[in-house]
């Protein structure tokens, strides 16, 4: 099935969710864990009929839920329809989805050499190698429990800051996180990407990148 865009996405009207790199993400408040582990079954009984299996991390009050097409390296019809079920089952079982406060910690690596460090973090993290269309060269952790990392291309001048993290939000999330940020002393460096990404710095000048699907390919 075909990748579909993030105005694609967007325009599908998912409510309760926001589509963080290269997937569809949301969180169902389910107020308690009996709860939680049935609506956690309930999904996994039409994931599996789908054969299509949701990333599912239950926890005492919310159920987090992710989907996304790996062998497309993003979201697809596939994604779209499994979410849709998702939000009536949480529905049929009088609980909530939310996404404001969601988020997806991916970690950039500033080199002009990426191939000579790659290996290096690779070894060291136990992550493998995936070279991602349109994305370029990243480190995925086989059990999802680490963040990405991405090598992004960059000068070699000095001095440099050479990690940052990249904080996917949902786009209408952005402007409060900047407001938060300013109001916590920081600073915003650059609003050139907008509305692909911002930068902005800690009062020490470390740098954070808020990143959203708008403007990419």
């Amino acid at each position: 099935m075909a990748k579909l865009t993030g105005q694609q996405i967007a325009d599908a009207g998912l409510d309760g969710w926001a589509y963080l790199l290269g997937g569809l993400q949301t969180r169902i408040h389910t107020r308690d864990f009996a709860t939680g582990l049935s609506v956690v079954n309930a999904i996994g009984t039409v994931a599996e009929e789908m054969n299509h299996h949701p990333e599912l991390d239950l926890r005492a009050t919310h159920v987090n839920a992710r989907l996304t097409s790996h062998g497309e390296y993003g979201v697809t019809d596939r994604d779209i329809r499994l979410a849709r079920i998702i939000s009536a089952i949480a529905a049929d079982a009088g609980v909530e989805l939310e996404s404001a406060n969601l988020s997806r910690l991916e970690l950039a690596l500033d080199t002009p050499t990426a191939t000579s460090v790659l290996p290096f973090w690779a070894a060291v993290l136990a992550m493998e190698h995936e070279s991602v269309p349109d994305s370029g060269d990243d480190l995925r952790d086989p059990s999802d429990a680490l963040p990405n990392v991405w090598f992004q291309a960059s000068g070699s001048e000095e001095p440099r800051q050479r990690w940052h993290p990249d904080v996917w939000v949902d786009p209408a999330q952005v402007q409060s996180r900047i407001d938060d940020a300013l109001a916590a002393g920081g600073v915003l460096v650059s609003d050139a990407g907008a509305p692909s990404y911002w930068v902005l710095a800690d009062p020490e000048g470390n740098r954070v990148c808020l990143c959203t699907w708008q403007d990419r390919d």
